[in-house]
C-alpha cells in the first residue's frame, strides 16, 4: 500500500469511531436515573432490557476514560466514563471485592461473581480513569482489583466450577486478558510485577497453549498443557487467538522483542488461513482442530469482535512486516467486514451475522456485545494506519 492508502484507511476508521459508534453510545446507553449502562439496544439504539452485565459497564467505563486519555480530555467523556465507574464502586462488588456477573438497573446482584473477567474489566476502567481523573480512590480499587485477579488466576471460577475434577483443563482466555490488562496497568505497577506477570503470559499464550505443528491456538488443554482429544480439548476460537496475538505484538514493542513479534506475525497468517470460510467469505466463530462438527450451535456465525479483533492484528502486523500475504489478508478481512458489519441507515455496527454474511440479530447490543470492541477496534486501526502513513513517508 502507498502513503495516501494508509491516511484514507486511518480517516475511514477516524470518522467511524468520532462520527458514528461514539455518539451512537453517548445518545442510547446512559441511564440518568441508576448511573451505568444500558446495553441491550435494538438496532434503532432503543433499551429493550435494563439488566446491567458488569463486565460491560466496566469496558464502557474504560472506552470513554481511554479517549480521554489519548485524543482529547473531554468534559462530556470523562462524565461518561465516571458514571460507570460510580456504578461498579457502588453496586457491581461483593463483600470479598469479587464483581458480580449482573445486576439490575438500580444495582440488585442478579447474577453471583462466577467469573472473572467481571474483575479484569473492572480493574482496566478503574486504572484507565485513575489516569484520566487523578483520582486516588480508584487507583487504590485497580491494584486492589488486579491483586485480587492474581490470586484467583489458578481456580478463575473458585466453587462455581462445574469442573468434576477428572479432566481439569486450563483455560486460554485468562493468560490472553491478563497479558493486555498488565499492558494496561503498567502506570500503577512496580516494573518487576509487570515484567514477572508479562513472561509468565507470553510464556503461557505462546508455547502451553499452541500446536506448533499447525499453526494454532487451542482454547483449553489440560494442566501440565497436553491436547485432550474431547470437545474443549479440540476447540479452536479464532477470534480469541488473533485477538491474543495483537496483544503479544504489543508486548513485543514494549520488550523490544523481534522473535516475539515474528512468532505473532506467523501465527496470525497460521490462524486465519484456518479459520477463514472460503465458501462465503468471513472468519467461523468455532471450530473443531480435527474438523468434527463442533459442539457450539452458533460455530458457522460470523462475529463482529472477531473480524475487528483480526483487522487490528493485521494492521498492528503490517507495521513490523512487510509479509505480502498480511496486506492481502487485510484487504480480503477489511472488505468482507466494512461490507456486512455496519450499519449504514441506523449506525454502530451489527454484532451477528449468519455464514451466508446476513444480520442474524439486529441488535446493537445485548449480554455480550457493548460499547467495547467495536470502538476499541476502530481506535486502533486509526492509529496504525497512521504511523504506517507515517512509516511510508520517511
Amino acid at each position: 500500500m502507498i502513503e495516501e492508502q494508509y491516511k484514507k484507511l486511518a480517516r475511514q476508521y477516524q470518522t467511524a469511531l468520532t462520527r458514528d459508534v461514539v455518539p451512537f453510545w453517548e445518545r442510547n446507553s446512559m441511564d440518568p436515573l441508576n448511573g451505568g449502562y444500558f446495553t441491550c439496544l435494538d438496532r434503532r439504539g432503543v433499551v429493550y432490557d435494563t439488566d446491567k452485565f458488569i463486565w460491560l459497564q466496566a469496558r464502557q467505563a474504560w472506552i470513554f476514560a481511554m479517549l480521554c486519555d489519548q485524543l482529547n480530555p473531554i468534559d462530556q467523556w470523562l462524565e461518561v466514563s465516571k458514571s460507570g465507574i460510580d456504578f461498579l464502586i457502588k453496586h457491581a462488588m461483593s463483600e470479598q471485592g469479587e464483581f458480580y456477573f449482573s445486576t439490575t438497573d438500580s444495582g440488585k446482584p442478579l447474577v453471583a461473581p462466577y467469573n472473572i473477567f467481571s474483575d479484569c474489566f473492572a480493574a482496566m476502567a478503574f486504572s484507565q480513569y485513575a489516569k484520566v481523573a487523578s483520582d486516588q480512590q480508584t487507583m487504590d480499587l485497580a491494584y486492589q482489583t488486579y491483586q485480587n485477579i492474581l490470586k484467583r488466576s489458578k481456580n478463575p471460577k473458585g466453587k462455581y466450577n462445574k469442573n468434576m475434577g477428572n479432566r481439569p483443563l486450563k483455560d486460554f482466555a485468562l493468560p490472553m486478558i491478563l497479558s493486555n490488562l498488565v499492558l494496561e496497568m503498567e502506570h500503577l505497577l512496580p516494573q518487576s510485577e509487570i515484567d514477572e506477570t508479562l513472561g509468565r503470559c507470553v510464556q503461557e499464550v505462546m508455547e502451553v497453549f499452541v500446536d506448533h505443528d499447525r499453526g494454532l491456538i487451542h482454547e483449553y488443554v489440560g494442566l501440565d498443557g497436553q491436547f485432550i482429544d474431547s470437545f474443549e480439548g479440540r476447540l479452536i476460537n479464532p477470534g480469541h487467538g488473533l485477538e491474543a496475538m495483537w496483544f503479544m505484538l504489543d508486548i513485543g514493542e514494549y520488550q523490544q522483542d523481534a522473535k516475539l513479534i515474528n512468532r505473532a506475525v506467523e501465527l496470525i497468517l497460521s490462524i486465519l488461513e484456518f479459520g477463514w470460510d472460503n465458501h462465503y467469505g468471513g472468519i467461523f466463530y468455532f471450530l473443531d482442530k480435527q474438523g468434527h462438527p463442533p459442539q457450539q450451535l452458533e460455530w458457522d456465525q460470523k462475529l463482529w469482535w472477531v473480524h475487528l479483533e483480526t483487522l487490528v492484528a493485521l494492521a498492528k502486523a503490517m507495521k513490523y512486516s512487510n509479509k505480502s500475504e498480511l496486506e492481502a489478508w487485510y484487504k480480503k478481512v477489511h472488505d468482507y467486514t466494512w461490507k456486512h458489519f455496519p450499519d449504514p441507515e441506523f449506525g454502530e455496527w451489527y454484532g451477528y451475522l449468519n455464514r451466508q454474511g446476513q444480520p442474524h440479530l439486529t441488535l446493537k447490543g445485548g449480554k455480550w456485545k457493548g460499547c467495547f470492541h467495536v470502538p476499541r477496534a476502530l481506535f486502533q486501526c486509526w492509529k496504525s494506519f497512521e504511523e504506517l502513513s507515517s512509516k511510508n513517508n520517511i
